[in-house]
């Protein structure tokens, strides 16, 4: 009977574990004032290392690029059409966070099973929701993520052109 209580309590333990290591493992990192690419591609890494990851202020981020350019690129894509069946086109979403969410996709192996529980674990939020208003958020300091070159476009003012 000993000897079933010490297995009990070992397994206790090894769930708070669990849950420990899960709280840890979530990431909040803050979008404001980012380049897109460069800190979707870090977020994709930290999804692939299991770790779960919430962006907020989507709309904030920045896309490298001319204006002009960047609109001719994406009202393309929107236009995409299947000719056979439009329902089976690719779908680009005009909303902000929808639409970092899909870039950050485009860097995971999406159609293996790996890149879908990863794409999973991963929340995006234009603004900063109720829930998160306290959170601990982590902030990619590094130069190359947060620096704003002379020719960059706003996510939420690039999708309002289109």
């Amino acid at each position: 009977m000993h000897m079933q209580k010490n297995k009990a309590s070992k397994q206790n333990t090894e769930k708070k574990k669990g849950k420990e290591n899960a709280a840890e493992s979530s990431i909040v990192i803050d979008g404001n004032g980012m380049m897109v690419g460069r800190s979707a591609s870090r977020i994709a890494k930290m999804l692939l290392d299991g770790k779960k990851v919430t962006l907020l202020n989507a709309e904030s981020m920045f896309i490298s690029g001319h204006e002009r350019e960047l609109l001719e690129k994406y009202k393309r894509r929107f236009e995409l059409q299947d000719k056979a069946n439009p329902e089976h086109s690719p779908y680009w979403s005009k909303r902000p966070d929808i639409f970092v969410k899909r870039i950050i996709r485009g860097m995971l192996p999406f159609k293996k099973a790996k890149g879908k529980s990863a794409f999973k674990m991963l929340r995006v939020y234009a603004g900063v929701p109720e829930t998160m208003k306290g959170a601990n958020v982590y902030k990619l300091e590094a130069k190359q993520f947060t620096e704003v070159y002379e020719n960059t476009v706003k996510v939420s003012s690039l999708l309002a052109k289109l």
